[in-house]
């Protein structure tokens, strides 16, 4: 199987999981002299069983994370670092987009008063900046996109 694989299955396991979640809160409870419209035992042990092969494979996709190396920018990196600087990556870049967004209202903040509002930072500059994490998170996504469908599963 290969990493990509075990990283969709992940992903449809824990949409499973929260659907089994549903179900059983809806079938919790019932009048008395009814039945459930789905037995909550039975649904318990489609949980367990979904929740062990989830923490199985999530166990295999980080030990295969760990030990598959890529070289990038001339060095060798392991995908889990891939990933950790791709997530922190998108966090600052959210940040960055969010700050250019509320520095670009000063014409809407300023209508109807004499006060004079401006932008407290250098928007084009920061503009600049954001272009570049994006580009930057493109290209890790698909470095790791295409590592992962060349990658076997540990």
């Amino acid at each position: 199987m290969k990493l990509a694989e075990a990283l969709q299955e992940r992903k449809d396991l824990n949409q499973r999981l929260e659907q089994l979640r549903y179900r059983l809160t809806n079938n919790a409870l019932v009048q008395e002299g009814d039945k459930p419209e789905e037995d909550p035992r039975e649904l318990l042990r489609e949980l367990d069983g979904a929740a062990a092969r989830l923490q199985e494979l999530m166990g295999r996709i980080n030990l295969t994370n760990s030990r598959t190396a890529v070289e990038v920018d001339g060095k060798s990196r392991t995908l889990t670092e891939l990933i950790a600087e791709k997530d922190a990556l998108a966090v600052k870049l959210d940040a960055y987009r969010r700050l250019i967004d509320a520095a670009s209202q000063t014409a809407r903040a300023a209508r109807g008063s004499e006060i004079r509002i401006r932008a407290a930072v250098p928007v084009a500059e920061l503009q600049k900046q954001t272009d570049q994490m994006a580009k930057r998170l493109r290209e890790l996504d698909n470095l790791l996109q295409e590592t992962n469908w060349k990658t076997e599963l540990l």
